[in-house]
């Protein structure tokens, strides 16, 4: 089996260097920067399995980093590092695009528990591929796509993001707040009228009564 690929930010040239040589002890490739910019660079021009991202960074934070790779399409699982213990620094972070926080100081255990824990995830999701919904409906969990009788139909970012979020959780009752968070960024307004007019397009491609409105508290996707 290859080596995952992990992109490593972090200033501190003594943690960047630990960080670095345990995890190739551990059987991992990885590419470690210094700045933002730098880590901006490496993600231009390689994929990675994974990202560990300091949030304090010369250059670019890595909170930027993050936002600006998912925007270009960037999929990769990402674990931030960070001395920061307040919870907005936690929501915005989580707001990017990252999957997990590590807290300094750590364990260096720890942190490669973390990063097992995620790859295993993405190597599961990654192994389903297709979904079938019924009704010749079909979702690609690679391309993130909807495909309606093997034809796939384009869909807006936010809309694909919500229905990757309903897809997370058929069956359950996502609250409006929580969509909220998913769809829109720490310095964007969030839109009731917006949000339904993505419920309605979505409906239209699966069928309506695939997603239910449950009164005062949010949707459910029903599988």
């Amino acid at each position: 089996m290859a080596k995952a690929k992990i992109l490593l930010l972090e200033d501190d040239s003594t943690l960047n260097e630990t960080i670095t040589e345990f995890l190739e002890d551990n059987g991992y490739f990885i590419d470690s920067v210094y700045d933002g910019y730098e880590a901006q660079d490496k993600l231009y021009e390689s994929k990675y399995d994974l990202l560990l991202l300091d949030v304090n960074t010369p250059g670019i934070d890595g909170f930027t980093v993050l936002k600006e790779a998912r925007d270009s399409g960037v999929v990769a699982p990402t674990i931030f590092i960070t001395s920061l213990d307040g919870v907005d620094d936690l929501e915005k972070g989580f707001q990017s695009g990252c999957d997990d926080y590590i807290r300094k100081p750590f364990i260096l255990k720890e942190l490669l528990i973390r990063v097992e824990t995620l790859l295993r995830r993405e190597f599961f999701h990654e192994s389903a591929e297709l979904i079938s919904l019924g009704d010749g409906v079909e979702y690609n969990t690679k391309s993130n796509e909807v495909l309606i009788n093997g034809v796939p139909e384009t869909l807006g970012n936010k809309e694909s993001a919500l229905f990757k979020l309903f897809m997370k959780h058929s069956n359950e009752v996502i609250s409006h707040d929580r969509i909220y968070k998913e769809l829109w960024d720490f310095d964007e307004t969030p839109s009731d009228t917006a949000l339904r007019t993505y419920i309605k397009n979505i409906r239209k491609l699966i069928g309506k009564d695939r997603i239910v409105s449950i009164k005062k508290q949010g949707y459910k996707f029903t599988s």
